[in-house]
């Protein structure tokens, strides 16, 4: 899959789908691709984030992760692949976890985040959808 908005045509139907209805909800998702890419994430991501994904570019999943600065809700620093998306990539399960992370535009807080692993009509692993929200 490549960037949304580069102009290339994507090559997953179950990534071009998680994409669409994700661009459609006000609820804030994030979008892997089957090679660990950050490859989308919605306006409503956008507004929590406080950077547009235009903005940010194509990173990866490890790289997002950092930026995020991921930890527990007890301060303790969470491994990326105990994270919910982490999870759902590597595991191919979903996950639920309330975390601590930092905005991009450098504000800390709590949030809420669940994971699925998209998988295709023949089994195949196509990415991973996160959704979040902040907890309260």
């Amino acid at each position: 899959m490549t960037n949304a908005g580069d102009g290339a045509a994507p090559r997953s139907l179950p990534l071009i789908l998680a994409r669409e209805l994700s661009a459609n909800l006000a609820t804030p998702m994030f979008l892997l691709d089957a090679t660990g890419m950050l490859v989308y994430y919605n306006d409503a991501a956008e507004l929590m984030l406080g950077r547009t994904y235009a903005e940010l570019g194509a990173v990866t999943a490890d790289e997002f992760g950092a930026m995020l600065q991921l930890a527990d809700v007890d301060g303790t620093p969470l491994r990326r692949r105990d994270s919910p998306a982490g999870v759902a990539f590597i595991k191919r399960e979903p996950s639920h976890r309330r975390l601590v992370a930092t905005t991009l535009d450098g504000r800390r807080g709590t949030f809420e985040c669940t994971a699925y692993p998209l998988f295709g009509k023949t089994n195949e692993m196509h990415g991973a959808l996160a959704v979040f929200w902040q907890a309260t």
